[in-house]
């Protein structure tokens, strides 16, 4: 059967992230760290209006490009946060949710062996789709010591078969956000050698101690950046699969010609929540945002504390500790401790190499929630690893 088969899609390698959940699923009393997912609800107000519009019979396809009023919204957020200024009728295609949008995206702009470059450790999606799309994922390892981007290191992979930069910030795993300094160096970059940017601004209503920059706001950089969010993590509507992408009219044009031919359109009713979402539903944004920011104090300070060096993170709401002085691996650590003390993180190899010696510890719960871990966290460190 095997030479039925994509040879492209066998050759893919499953998510080291869902294996662990799949070891959790196994196991009894398991605290878990492990998910990338909001542990808010969806607001009231926007629950409330997709039942309306249920009721209301609104369930038919929408445009292909999504509902008017909502490209119109999103056009208006993102101008009001980064004076950035989209098309709503030929530069914003809603989709659903933003991997369907990264999935586009590379497949609009890739052609055989085109090489995208891509800074580990990052989200584990991006080298498999970049490979499904034709294209050649090419791996710049972050600083080592800092695991933030490295210029001189993402100029050096520059060939003349390079097609684009994938940039995801805030970063998941890190937590780290790009600053104005590494902004403008990429920016140089990709005038140099006329390259595009693949920004995938998914947590960027996630930051906490100043304001959020993308790459697209810089001089000129417009026209070189494919942006792509979604509702799913600032606004916790992780299963209303809904995003975007913002692009130049060339190429949203063909956006939406991929559009037409495999989803047809986002989800109608999640379509009419998020349009209630962008006008109600700041205020619970905000609020969702800084209880994030109090469980990542209190989850960095104390993961210090036990000795496992944390820098805090500027955005999303994910950890990456560093547990290089354990001894153990990444795989060894979370596999130890799932098994003997029922706590459940990412080991950092599964982001790309670069995340060896860490691992992802989610703040996406409660205090209490993170409280139970740590002393479970503290129990093994103390049994196991002194």
């Amino acid at each position: 059967m095997n030479e039925k088969l994509s040879h492209t899609a066998m050759a893919i390698e499953p998510s080291g992230i869902r294996r662990f959940f799949s070891l959790a699923n196994e196991m009894d009393d398991v605290i878990s760290l492990g998910v990338g997912e909001p542990d808010f609800k969806t607001a009231q107000n926007v629950r409330d209006e997709a039942i309306a519009k249920l009721q209301e019979g609104r369930t038919a396809y929408t445009p292909n490009a999504g509902l008017e009023e909502l490209r119109e919204l999103i056009a208006a957020r993102i101008y009001q946060k980064s004076a950035v200024r989209y098309h709503p009728a030929n530069e914003i295609i809603v989709t659903s949710g933003s991997s369907q949008a990264l999935d586009m995206t590379l497949r609009s702009i890739i052609n055989p062996n085109d090489e995208i470059l891509m800074i580990e450790p990052t989200y584990v999606a991006y080298k498999p789709l970049i490979e499904l799309a034709g294209g050649v994922p090419v791996v710049v390892p972050a600083n080592p010591l800092t695991l933030r981007i490295d210029i001189p290191a993402i100029e050096k992979q520059v060939t003349d078969k390079t097609k684009a930069i994938l940039l995801c910030s805030p970063n998941n795993p890190t937590g780290i956000t790009l600053n104005q300094e590494e902004l403008e160096a990429l920016a140089n970059i990709l005038e140099k050698y006329d390259l595009l940017a693949v920004l995938d601004e998914i947590y960027s209503d996630l930051i906490y101690d100043r304001d959020f920059t993308s790459l697209s706001q810089l001089q000129h950089m417009k026209q070189r950046c494919l942006v792509i969010s979604g509702f799913s993590k600032g606004f916790s509507m992780t299963g209303w699969r809904l995003g975007y992408i913002c692009a130049p009219q060339e190429i949203s044009e063909v956006l939406l010609k991929i559009q037409q031919y495999t989803m047809m359109s986002a989800p109608t009713i999640a379509q009419y929540a998020a349009i209630e979402a962008l006008k109600s539903s700041q205020d619970y944004v905000i609020y969702m945002k800084e209880k994030y920011k109090q469980r990542r104090d209190y989850l960095v300070k104390s993961l210090n504390e036990l000795g496992l060096t944390c820098a805090l993170p500027e955005g999303a709401f994910y950890a990456f500790p560093s547990i290089q002085e354990t001894g153990m691996t990444s795989e060894i650590f979370c596999e130890e401790l799932l098994i003997h003390n029922r706590l459940a993180v990412i080991p950092g190899n599964v982001f790309g190499q670069s995340g060896e010696g860490h691992i992802r510890c989610s703040f996406a719960y409660s205090l209490t929630d993170l409280e139970k871990a740590l002393v479970r966290l503290e129990k093994f460190l103390k049994e196991r690893v002194t």
